[in-house]
């Protein structure tokens, strides 16, 4: 039985998908001796967009140019969604400062100030976001300007097909089209993964090989267009390189996930809150929350398969950013959703047999994924009367009730401005 260590902490965050890391940074920036808990981080899953808001109503598909108009109709209409809890100032705040906190992780995104950007999908569909990867930002605007653009992809490498990507654009994008070819160093009959890939194009000489493949095959193309495997660690440089090497502008394309895209955020963000002087206990899950009666939690730590309880964290307050299912954050059991932490109410639907609708692809979406924590205004959850539950106790991310972020396209928007209001409300109690 291994020793059971103590630590005291000002606060703790449940939670290392992008609610989880945003809080953290927010809460280094502020100087708030922080310690976060977490099993695998959702970002892994993420397409590397920020999305802010893209559709609503749901039931509508009405897509909007400029999100925060789009954010200003939703809340009118839903005014219990977690964006009413933040003005449009709070929310440009937190989007401002963790795009910042990306450039210093040389993750860079590019926007257009209050207008949505039209993005390429995995499957060749064309979306809605705020955020664009640098790496990718060449392929929106060649898709807007109708370029002449090769989509590539290789032999071997599973679930993404340039030939797909292309066929579905070319109605609005006559000039592209598609190409495979093997990877460097591969043979074509063998298995490839994103992520193997990225690392091997760490290599500059595996670069290069790529750069001699391609050319013989670039014709008139202006753009090149690859699936997200430029790298990991230095995903610019290889970029870069490659265009030095090609002469034409390269983009990348999200692959189904795990994503290498949400890895790189992932262990950037990783190094740099812990260097920023989180204590981050990574693959380690909340067993068990109290409260005392001085107000303080106590959370016991450690492996859940388990149950062996391996630290003890004290702590003046707690931010639940979770998620929901997937990150364990909520629970659905055979008639009810619970939270299990902290067993707080949890607003979903009244009956079971309401959690879905008939039709799997009903275009209002299924309430279940409107379930989760309610919350006032200063990000604490609430019983279903409205009445605080802990005054120290905070939620942010997907774990709120009354947002559908898959349908609603804010998904990372969400994410960090919730995670923004919740360490600015316990900033308020120091």
């Amino acid at each position: 039985m291994t020793d059971i260590k103590t630590t005291q902490s000002k606060l703790t965050i449940i939670g290392t998908g992008m609610a989880g890391m945003a809080a953290a940074y927010f809460a280094s920036k502020n100087n708030i001796d922080t310690t976060q808990i977490g099993v695998n981080s959702g970002i892994i899953y993420a397409s590397g967009y920020i999305d802010l808001m893209g559709v609503h109503p749901i039931e509508d598909g009405k897509t909007w140019e400029n999100p925060w108009q789009a954010i200003e109709s939703l809340v009118s209409d839903i005014p219990n969604h977690p964006y009413a809890r933040l003005d449009q100032p709070g929310i440009e705040r937190a989007m401002d400062q963790f795009l910042e906190f990306m450039d210093e992780l040389e993750r860079p995104f590019i926007i257009r100030k209050n207008q949505n950007t039209e993005v390429i999908t995995p499957v060749g569909m064309v979306k809605q976001t705020y955020g664009v990867p640098r790496s990718m930002w060449a392929g929106a605007v060649a898709l807007k300007e109708n370029r002449p653009c090769l989509i590539v992809d290789f032999w071997g490498l599973k679930a993404f097909s340039a030939k797909q990507i292309a066929d579905m654009l070319t109605p609005r994008w006559p000039q592209i089209r598609s190409l495979r070819i093997p990877f460097p160093a591969v043979g074509p009959s063998a298995d490839l993964y994103p992520e193997q890939m990225a690392r091997s194009l760490e290599i500059e000489s595996n670069r290069v090989q790529l750069a001699e493949a391609l050319k013989q095959s670039l014709g008139d193309a202006k753009t090149l267009g690859l699936p997200a495997v430029l790298g990991i660690y230095k995903p610019e440089q290889i970029r870069e390189h490659l265009e030095e090497l090609l002469g034409v502008d390269i983009f990348e394309i999200p692959t189904i996930p795990p994503s290498v895209p949400g890895l790189r955020l992932k262990e950037a963000m990783e190094t740099s809150i812990t260097a920023r002087g989180i204590r981050l206990l990574p693959q380690k899950r909340v067993l068990t929350a109290e409260r005392q009666k001085s107000g303080r939690f106590v959370l016991s730590v450690g492996d859940r398969a388990s149950g062996e309880i391996q630290h003890i964290i004290e702590s003046d307050g707690v931010i639940l950013a979770g998620g929901r299912f997937l990150g364990m954050g909520l629970h659905a059991g055979r008639k009810e959703i619970r939270e299990p932490l902290f067993g707080l109410p949890v607003f979903q639907p009244k009956d079971r047999a309401l959690w879905h609708q008939a039709n799997f692809f009903d275009p209002r979406g299924h309430l279940i994924n409107q379930a989760g924590l309610e919350i006032d205004d200063s990000f604490r959850p609430t019983d279903l009367a409205g009445k605080v539950v802990y005054d120290n106790l905070f939620a942010a991310g997907s774990i709120l009730a009354h947002q559908d972020w898959m349908r609603q396209k804010c998904g990372a928007g969400l994410a960090i401005a919730t995670a923004y209001g919740a360490v600015e409300a316990f900033k308020k109690m120091l």
